[in-house]
């Protein structure tokens, strides 16, 4: 299995982990495989939360909020990686918050062009 880029491959595999076992039984090395996948993918997401975030000024509250985003993102990657579906739900949450403040620093704003 390999995570497509962009938001609709991680989407895809935060939709498969998210449903939960119930419906989808996979075994403890395919998690372990989604895991480091969607693990990547945040980091790559990040670092263009970061760059966006940058060019924002120091006072700008999206700038502000984003710093948060991406302490807290960090924090949730620290956590030592499982081949469980827990553990793929949370990477998942992850690129999706981290996608959301992607979107928000990457909308047209005034702000944005000041």
């Amino acid at each position: 299995m390999r995570l497509h880029g962009g938001p609709a491959g991680a989407e895809l595999l935060g939709d498969l982990v998210r449903r939960g076992p119930a419906q989808h039984v996979l075994q403890p090395h395919d998690y372990q495989q989604i895991v480091l996948q969607l693990t990547g993918h945040a980091r790559a997401v990040a670092a263009d939360v970061q760059r966006h975030a940058q060019q924002l000024s120091a006072d700008n509250p999206r700038r502000a909020h984003a710093d948060v985003v991406l302490e807290e993102a960090e924090q949730r990657l620290a956590v030592p990686l499982e081949g469980t579906a827990a553990c793929a739900q949370n990477r998942a949450r992850v690129v999706r918050d981290l996608y959301s403040r992607l979107d928000r620093l990457t909308e047209a704003s005034p702000a944005a062009h000041a």
